[in-house]
């Protein structure tokens, strides 16, 4: 846990050590579409920490981070439909995912929209979802729409929090950071735990 701290913390310093260059928004993009379709870490830390420093910017941030999770879900997509086998499989297996893969089968026989839809809100992994839709064909308007709904809703909630709360919740954050950690660790931890029972 104590190396999981001093890893979030150092990326929060390295965040705000950029946040007021040109290139922040370029980097939050960057790792939002990346969460999308392979990387581990939701684009909310990014997104929580450069806002932070320019709370008036906070909706701004929340939509550079929408457009890019909801391109990288394409792009996830892209995965699953015509490159699963060479590195689609390798994605999941490497998440040991296989399980909760195969469940999103289920989900998606039922009903795809609603289950993207949760997905893109929710800590679930998104990547399996967007990864799996192309793998089984789920129609790619539905992941699109259901992406381009859940996904800013998200970042939007957390934006606007910031934008109407910003000093007072930068303070929060720094009195806290340990605690808030933990709890992204533990909701990290949920997401997975989540799409095993689904």
């Amino acid at each position: 846990m104590r190396k999981i701290r001093d890893f979030l913390f150092s990326l929060k310093l390295w965040v705000e050590n950029f946040a007021d260059k040109p290139y922040a928004g370029i980097a939050l993009f960057i790792i939002a579409f990346a969460e999308s379709s392979f990387f581990p870490i939701p684009p909310d830390v990014l997104l929580i920490a450069i806002a932070l420093l320019k709370p008036r910017l906070s909706f701004r941030y929340a939509l550079i981070c929408s457009i890019g999770s909801v391109l990288g879900g394409m792009f996830g997509y892209l995965i699953g439909f015509q490159f699963y086998e060479l590195i689609g499989k390798k994605i999941i297996e490497f998440y040991q995912l296989q399980q909760q893969y195969d469940a999103v089968k289920v989900m998606y026989d039922k009903n795809a929209f609603v289950a993207i839809a949760i997905a893109g809100f929710t800590p679930i992994p998104y990547k399996v979802f967007t990864i799996a839709a192309g793998a089984f064909q789920v129609s790619f308007p539905t992941l699109v729409v259901a992406s381009a709904l859940s996904r800013p809703a998200r970042f939007f909630l957390v934006g606007g929090l910031i934008y109407s709360f910003g000093p007072r919740v930068k303070t929060f954050i720094d009195k806290y950071f340990d605690w808030l950690t933990i709890a992204f660790v533990i909701l990290l931890i949920l997401g997975f735990v989540l799409i095993k029972y689904l």
